[in-house]
């Protein structure tokens, strides 16, 4: 992390994470492993007058959860508790210790993401739980010099601080091995390491494309509901995003089908076996890379819950259409050395009657290509987003 502006993302992370726990009894932080939510939660407690740390990986933590009810409810201050996967019965005890008035603690619950922990907790703890996403390292942190060290070795703290570009590869190598053979059983889910590796490979050739379950399964030999189930574990581990479709009331054919991306632009490089910038320059997954990563970087500072992507079977599609205030805002991801209007995207401005759009790039020039879109570098795009309106 390069200087002052490392502090950046986490503090608005911080941030997220104090308003959640003012506003609710607990709060879960979810996302990918190796992200930081740990740290996180440290730095959040470091600050605490009162504070009690339980790390379910640990036998002495696991014992004094053997009698949930009279350790927790014994406690004040805030609560953390980390890998609360590992013990799911834990959202029983966690209830009523929230229901409590005046609730004598405050409890930050930290897990791996996997398809049944966001469902767990939210059927559990319904009405008592706010959930803050941690994604990696965005730009705002790394800063825009580093742009291209980000975009290649992805967002993993490991992976971009690593001493070179080759040490990076390894780290997300082991990585990818780790999180299939280690991570996926932990979480219950019964896949062979290979055959959810097999996937995912195939997955990267389809990263930025509309999402074609029957065409998957029939290039790898599987049914489609396995291909579904396959996607589903990758997504509800935050390593895949499956961006959802809009549709509007425009008497047209619109696409019906999500787009799928892997998350992490380091991740995609190291399961399509790309080390350097060289070699992601002259990869035909250049573009979809640069579109995947932009995605990402938006997203960590926009709610992901009203994002999606909207096309139509006659060819006009928006990358990212973020609705806020009651407004369409569109995002087009280019790259380009100086992108320009395109027919598809009058035809979006129309169809969709957007209140501004955004043509992203590489680049660190911004200017006016139509009088409601701008052609923006992600940096300028990623310091303006708080004001969007």
């Amino acid at each position: 992390m390069q200087g002052s502006s490392s502090f950046v993302q986490r503090t608005r992370l911080l941030s997220r994470l104090s308003v959640a726990l003012e506003e609710s009894p607990i709060c879960a932080l979810v996302g990918a492993r190796q992200t930081g939510k740990t740290t996180l939660a440290k730095m959040y407690a470091s600050g605490r007058e009162v504070s009690h740390y339980f790390d379910l990986e640990t036998a002495a933590a696991k014992g004094a959860m053997g009698t949930a009810e009279i350790t927790l409810g014994e406690l004040t201050g805030l609560v953390v508790i980390d890998e609360i996967q590992r013990m799911p019965d834990l959202f029983r005890v966690l209830r009523p210790l929230a229901d409590r008035d005046p609730p004598a603690a405050r409890f930050l619950v930290l897990g791996s993401a996997s398809p049944g922990l966001v469902k767990g907790v939210s059927e559990s703890l319904a009405g008592r739980v706010q959930f803050v996403q941690v994604p990696g390292f965005s730009l705002l942190e790394t800063g825009p010099g580093n742009l291209s060290r980000l975009w290649l070795r992805g967002g993993f703290p490991r992976s971009y601080l690593a001493s070179s570009d080759r040490a990076s590869l390894r780290w997300r190598d082991a990585f990818i091995s780790t999180f299939l053979e280690r991570d996926i059983p932990q979480l219950g889910i019964r896949v062979p390491g290979e055959t959810l590796r097999r996937f995912w490979n195939m997955l990267c050739h389809y990263h930025g494309q509309i999402w074609n379950a029957s065409d998957l399964a029939r290039s790898m030999g599987m049914s489609e509901k396995a291909v579904r189930h396959y996607v589903d574990i990758l997504a509800g581990a935050h390593v895949v995003r499956i961006l959802p479709p809009w549709h509007e009331n425009i008497g047209k054919r619109q696409t019906r089908s999500p787009k799928v991306y892997v998350r992490d632009s380091g991740l995609l490089h190291a399961l399509l076996r790309i080390e350097t910038l060289g070699d992601l320059r002259s990869h035909p997954k250049h573009g979809a890379s640069w579109e995947g990563f932009a995605i990402e970087q938006v997203l960590s500072c926009v709610p992901d819950r009203e994002a999606y992507f909207w096309g139509t079977h006659a060819g006009a599609e928006i990358d990212l259409l973020v609705m806020k205030g009651g407004r369409h805002y569109g995002f087009e991801f280019k790259c380009t050395d100086a992108p320009s209007m395109t027919r598809s995207l009058h035809v979006v401005l129309e169809d969709l009657k957007l209140h501004r759009a955004w043509v992203v790039y590489p680049g660190e020039l911004s200017y006016p290509i139509h009088e409601r879109v701008q052609a923006i570098g992600l940096a300028a795009l990623l310091d303006s987003l708080d004001s969007l309106t």
